[in-house]
């Protein structure tokens, strides 16, 4: 059977994350290294979008905050060797 032009067709999403797996994430997100494979599988892999959206948008802030680190230390460093004398 097909709608009619002017009627809206449901279309059913993704199940919202519930309790227990926002739990499980974060737990795992606690965990050194672990937490840096799981957000890359959450990303890019096959989970809810909403999952999956977080993800993305935690490895775009850890990789702005490493870029950020290594302009600190890159001046830093600057600042040390140009008061000496070469």
């Amino acid at each position: 059977m097909q709608a009619a032009p002017n009627q809206a067709v449901h279309k059913p999403g993704p199940q919202p994350v519930s309790f227990g797996s926002w739990m499980l994430t974060l737990l795992l997100l606690a965990i050194p290294l672990v937490n840096i494979i799981m957000l890359f599988v959450w990303a890019f892999g096959n989970s809810n979008p909403s999952k999956a959206n977080y993800a993305k948008a935690s490895l775009l802030w850890i990789a702005i905050g490493i870029v950020f680190y290594i302009l600190i230390v890159a001046l830093g460093l600057t600042a040390v060797f140009s008061g000496t004398d070469y």
